[in-house]
């Protein structure tokens, strides 16, 4: 079986150590398989989904497993127990394309619950949840969809549709994807709608927010990087890649950021504030 998607497990409170270096991958036989670093070996192997993930993501404190397929599906399953412990269904019919985590202040935007999460799907839908899993508490926050043209029935052929919390603004995400124009919207959770657009060269095929620093670094498909500084949005251009940048990565640092494209692996260094 093909790997599909991968995530580290979280690190916690207490000093990193070999022990909690994992990672999760997800496979395109509907697996999902847990692997220690440490010991080279894998230590749990799930079967949540029918078909082949595209996403995968754990909850902020590594207790619980977010993994998305191509039928749309969402399942929630504990790494401790392997038992997939709720199925999604709001996005069925269109591949998950991101999944992401992010711890929030209790009772933030009036619903109960300790994290947020959202989830992407090719057919440009973004859904945001307030959980509590110890609680057993999923509650839906937001919908957001975002209109296009008429294109072609492939979504497969068409950019990806990616949204990601903001980390320097917290209430807010950030979306690409096939549209009406080539940018990216900032969306408000507590006002409920986009309260900035910032215009790109073209559509975007991947994105990454720094999660130390008001950077954004978007790819695309004509082998380019962009870094944006925001809320400035300016922007400088970066070229080196063989084809399109179709990932991008902060490290957790915020000054290295690890960007691929079809067989080059490119790590850049952020300099200056």
């Amino acid at each position: 079986q093909s790997c599909q998607c991968l995530a580290w497990k979280p690190r916690p409170v207490v000093v990193w150590g070999a022990e909690s270096q994992h990672v999760v991958a997800g496979y395109s036989d509907g697996t999902i398989r847990v692997f220690s670093i440490s010991r080279t070996e894998m230590e749990l192997k799930m079967h949540p989904h029918a078909v082949a993930l595209t996403a995968i993501a754990y909850s902020t404190d590594g207790e619980m497993i977010l993994s998305g397929g191509k039928d749309g599906l969402v399942a929630v399953s504990s790494p401790r127990t392997g038992m997939t412990i709720r199925v999604l269904a709001d996005h069925k019919g269109s591949p998950i394309t991101v999944l992401q985590c992010t711890r929030k202040q209790y009772r933030d935007f009036g619903v109960e619950g300790g994290e947020l999460w959202l989830a992407t799907s090719s057919d440009r839908r973004v859904s945001v949840w307030a959980s509590d899993w110890l609680k057993d508490k999923c509650e839906l926050l937001d919908w957001l969809s975002f209109p296009a043209p008429a294109g072609p029935e492939d979504l497969g052929s068409l950019p990806p549709s990616l949204a990601a919390f903001c980390p320097w603004e917290p209430g807010t995400l950030v979306y690409v994807g096939f549209g009406m124009q080539k940018e990216a919207l900032v969306y408000s959770l507590r006002k409920k709608q986009v309260v900035e657009k910032i215009s790109l060269p073209y559509f975007a095929t991947s994105l990454s927010l720094s999660p130390a620093a008001r950077f954004m670094a978007v790819g695309f498909g004509e082998r380019l990087l962009r870094l944006l500084r925001c809320p400035t949005s300016d922007a400088q251009d970066y070229t080196g890649h063989d084809d399109a940048v179709h990932l991008c990565r902060f490290a957790p640092s915020g000054r290295r950021l690890l960007t691929a494209s079809h067989s080059a692996v490119l790590v850049w260094e952020l300099t200056g504030g």
